[in-house]
């Protein structure tokens, strides 16, 4: 026979809220209840499942043990699913609202958030979502933190975290950009090795500072980086004025620049495997369905993120 779950759902909330706010007094205040009462319930928490959850230290207030943090996450998740099961036993399930956090690598953000804004709107106007544009190694700590419930990123670096769990949704193939006046501007397509003696302008955010430099290091040739930047709209302007070529794989709608120049897109001959978009979780996670419904979203928008 099994034996009967000694927590509760309060405690559980209890300590999420000390273990964010790092301290009894301020959860207690946020709460809106006596700090004796946040102290007893994670007292009893940490009874009931036999562990410490917390260091206590006069004066520094509350640092989580690693079976704190392993429960933070989990506490996260229970009380998602619990909203959820009252929700469906009002018959408010088919509606679905509330806070959806997202992480979206920064430059798939202008490609795919209007899309997933607009379609979010539409089809589920009750789900707020949040967004957190980052980098590859942030959004893995965002996820591995609990801040966020999903990442849209590339696949860079993710197979370094075993604990998380992927998804491929699109595939963003390498090309090459030049000046629109470029002498090879026309001709469709190229192989790295007819620019190897000019410039090259490299997008310069982990990880794909990385994937970058070894296609040009596929070719046999040494990349002559001349200008760096991470942001990926100033790659297009510095090209657009004549001071390198660049790689690059998501494309705009348009062939301007904020600059005012243009660039010219060719195919990438001898480019590799195109980079995956994917959709990271934290393994061993429910999601809540209004996540679920806003990454199907993701799905049914990637294949036209990729074709604009």
């Amino acid at each position: 026979m099994t034996a009967p779950v000694g927590y509760t759902l309060v405690q559980l909330r209890y300590f999420l809220v000390a273990a964010e706010r790092g301290s009894m007094t301020e959860a207690a205040a946020q709460l809106h209840i006596a700090q004796s009462a946040v102290s007893a319930a994670v007292y009893n928490l940490e009874r009931d499942l036999r562990v410490q959850l917390f260091i206590r230290r006069r004066g520094r207030g509350l640092t989580l043990t690693p079976a704190g943090e392993r429960l933070q996450q989990q506490a996260r998740d229970l009380l998602a699913r619990a909203r959820e099961v009252e929700r469906e036993a009002r018959g408010e399930g088919e509606t679905l609202s509330g806070p959806v956090a997202v992480g979206c690598f920064v430059t798939l953000a202008p490609l795919y958030l209007p899309s997933l804004f607009s379609e979010c709107t539409r089809r589920h106007p009750g789900i707020q979502i949040e967004v957190l544009e980052d980098e590859a190694d942030q959004l893995v700590h965002a996820l591995t933190s609990g801040r966020i419930d999903f990442a849209l990123t590339y696949g860079l670096g993710l197979a370094a975290e075993p604990e998380l769990r992927s998804e491929t949704i699109a595939l963003a193939p390498a090309y090459v950009i030049v000046p629109a006046d470029h002498a090879l501007a026309g001709q469709g397509s190229v192989e790295l090795a007819e620019l190897s003696a000019e410039p090259l302008v490299l997008l310069d955010l982990p990880h794909s500072r990385d994937y970058f430099r070894s296609l040009v290091a596929a070719t046999g040739t040494a990349p002559d980086v001349r200008y760096r930047t991470r942001s990926y709209e100033t790659v297009r302007s510095l090209v657009a004025r004549g001071l390198g070529y660049s790689v690059l794989n998501q494309r705009p709608a348009t062939s301007r620049t904020y600059g005012g120049g243009e660039v010219a897109e060719l195919e990438l001959r001898d480019g590799g495997p195109a980079l995956e978009v994917k959709i990271a979780t934290l393994g061993g996670v429910t999601q809540t369905a209004r996540a679920r419904a806003v990454m199907d979203l993701l799905r049914e928008i990637a294949p036209r993120s990729t074709e604009a």
